[in-house]
C-alpha cells in the first residue's frame, strides 16, 4: 500500500487513526498514524458541503460523545469493552458484585450470594472454583461444618447456602434448621453424596429447599439456585423420581400400643402363646433360654391380670395380639 493510500502503522496501544487529506477539496484517503490511541474514520464531505467525521457504532454498550476532530462520535472511555478481569472464586467483589454478573449476564440482575459449606477441604475448594466459572453466581464465604454455617450465614447474608449433610460438629440437617429458624432469608440447596431417604427428607424436613447430588453439573447447580431463590424447588431429576415414589407407597400400619404396659417382648411372647407355643418352642424361637420365657410369661400374667394360658389366648385376640382362627373375635 502506497503513502497516498494510506499506509497502516500501530500505535502505542495498536489502535488505527485515518486522518484525511482535505487540501484540494473533497475526501481522500489520508497518510495513517496513530493519534491519542482512540479510532476514527475517514472524514468524509457532508451533504452541506462540510468536512467531518461519520458516525460511529458504541461497542460494547458505551456512550457516544463527538470527537474533537472532525466531530464524529466516538466511544468514551470505561464504558463497555472487557472491563475488570473476573475473579477465580468470589472473594473478591467489584462495587460490591461479581464482574460476571455485572457484565449483563443476567440482564443487568445481581449474581446469586452464595456460601459454600462440605467439610472436605479439597471438594470444597473445587466447588468454589467451579461456582466462581459459572455465570449469574457469587461466591462470599466457605466453611467446613454446620457450625462455620450458620455463623457466616449471620455475618454474609447470602442469597444461598450450598449444604453438604454429614459433617463434624452439626451436621448439615441441623445446620439447615438453624439457619432457617434464624435467618429465613437465606435459601438453603444440599450438595451431598448421598441419595438416600436417611439422608434426604430429614434434610427436606428441616428446611432445604433445593438437593442435589455431586455428580450434578455446573448447569444443574445455577439452574437450583435460581429455582430456589424464585420459589421453587431445587430438586435434581433423581430426587424428584425419589419423592414420587415415597408418595406411591403405602402408608406403614403402625402397631397399636401394648396393653397394660406390656413391653415389646412380652406381647411376642403372648403372641406365640396365642399361637399354641409351649415355652421350650417360644424360647427356640427367640433365641433365648426357657427360663428367660418363663420370666416374661410371670410378668405379663401379672400386668393383664391372668391365670393361665387360656386366659392369655383369649386376652391376646380381644387386643389384637393375635388373630382368632378364622378370623373370628372371641
Amino acid at each position: 500500500m502506497t503513502r497516498d493510500d494510506g499506509a497502516v502503522r500501530a500505535a502505542g496501544d495498536g489502535v488505527m487513526r485515518f486522518v484525511g487529506d482535505t487540501a484540494g477539496g473533497g475526501a481522500k484517503a489520508g497518510k495513517v498514524r496513530p493519534e491519542g490511541g482512540r479510532p476514527v474514520r475517514p472524514e468524509v464531505e457532508r451533504r452541506d458541503g462540510s468536512v467531518g467525521g461519520g458516525p460511529e457504532r458504541s461497542e460494547g454498550g458505551g456512550s457516544l460523545r463527538r470527537s474533537d476532530q472532525g466531530g464524529s462520535p466516538e466511544r468514551s472511555e470505561g464504558q463497555g469493552g472487557s472491563g475488570a478481569s473476573g475473579k477465580a472464586c468470589g472473594a473478591e467483589t467489584v462495587d460490591g458484585r461479581d464482574p460476571k454478573g455485572a457484565a449483563g449476564g443476567g440482564g443487568g440482575k445481581p449474581p446469586a450470594r452464595v456460601v459454600v459449606i462440605d467439610d472436605q477441604t479439597v471438594v470444597r475448594e473445587g466447588i468454589v472454583m467451579l461456582l466462581g466459572l459459572l455465570p449469574g453466581i457469587e461466591v462470599v464465604g466457605s466453611g467446613g461444618d454446620g457450625e462455620e454455617a450458620v455463623r457466616l450465614v449471620g455475618e454474609l447474608s447470602p442469597d444461598v447456602v450450598l449444604m453438604d449433610l454429614r459433617m463434624p460438629r452439626c451436621d448439615g440437617a441441623e445446620a439447615t434448621r438453624r439457619i432457617r429458624a434464624q435467618y429465613p432469608g437465606t435459601q438453603v440447596v444440599v450438595l451431598t453424596t448421598y441419595a438416600d431417604d436417611d439422608s434426604l427428607f430429614p434434610a427436606l424436613k428441616a428446611g432445604a429447599r433445593g438437593y442435589l447430588t455431586k455428580d450434578a453439573g455446573g448447569d444443574e447447580i445455577v439452574r437450583a439456585v435460581e429455582d430456589v431463590l424464585s420459589g421453587d424447588a431445587g430438586l435434581s431429576p433423581k430426587i424428584q423420581r425419589r419423592l414420587l415414589e415415597r408418595l406411591s407407597e403405602p402408608e406403614p400400619v403402625s402397631a397399636p400400643e401394648p396393653p397394660d404396659g406390656l413391653t415389646g417382648r412380652e406381647t411376642e411372647v403372648l403372641a406365640l402363646i396365642a399361637e399354641g407355643m409351649s415355652n421350650h418352642e417360644i424360647a427356640r424361637t427367640l433365641q433365648v433360654s426357657t427360663a428367660t420365657v418363663k420370666t416374661h410369661i410371670n410378668n405379663l400374667f401379672a400386668k393383664a391380670g391372668l391365670k393361665d394360658r387360656a386366659q392369655a389366648v383369649r386376652y391376646a385376640y380381644q387386643h389384637g395380639i393375635a388373630k382368632p382362627p378364622g378370623g373370628r373375635r372371641a
